[in-house]
């Protein structure tokens, strides 16, 4: 590859990189070519990006945003999956792709400007949907205040029993 191409890929990852929430590493050797075109297509669906690149392009485009930090990861054959919208779906689906091509090894991720190790995106990938975390939140933030209102409640509450005790003893003896 001449110079002002090389110049050119290392541009192209610097903006991908710059833009991408989440950027997941992976060895693929081992793959056949239909598994590798089954994971570009999953990929794809959840719109995102899949790309094979050379590790010193890599290592030239992303030293400047994260330093030396990522060097461990850019050994053997690497390809780069990436995610500008949702960081926790390229984990998601290349760690339940590994499950099935045990060839697929993950070897870490840059998480935001956060270079995080292979164990750290399987556990980010074992996290439940957006969605789900949200309703949890909330359901946390409410406890305390649905307790303070039931401990709240609880004096005028036996004071309708005890009134309503009154009322029906009043019926009782009338009757």
């Amino acid at each position: 590859m001449a110079r002002p191409e090389k110049e050119a890929v290392v541009a192209e990852l610097k903006d991908k990189f710059g833009r991408a929430q989440a950027v997941v590493l992976t060895d693929y050797r081992g793959l056949t070519v239909a598994e590798v075109t089954e994971l570009r297509k999953r990929l794809r669906e959840a719109g995102l990006e899949y790309k094979v690149v050379k590790n010193t392009l890599t290592r030239l485009a992303v030293n400047e945003l994260v330093g030396e930090d990522l060097d461990p990861y850019l050994v053997g054959p690497t390809a780069l999956a990436f995610s500008y919208e949702d960081p926790v779906a390229p984990a998601k689906i290349l760690t339940e792709f590994a499950k099935s091509a045990k060839a697929l090894q993950i070897k870490g991720a840059l998480l935001e400007d956060e270079v995080i190790d292979s164990d750290a995106v399987k556990a980010l990938a074992d996290l439940p949907p957006y969605d789900i975390l949200v309703a949890q939140l909330l359901g946390v933030l409410q406890a305390p205040v649905r307790g303070l209102v039931t401990v709240l409640g609880g004096p005028q509450r036996k004071l309708v029993y005890a009134l309503d005790a009154i009322r029906e003893k009043k019926e009782n003896v009338a009757s």
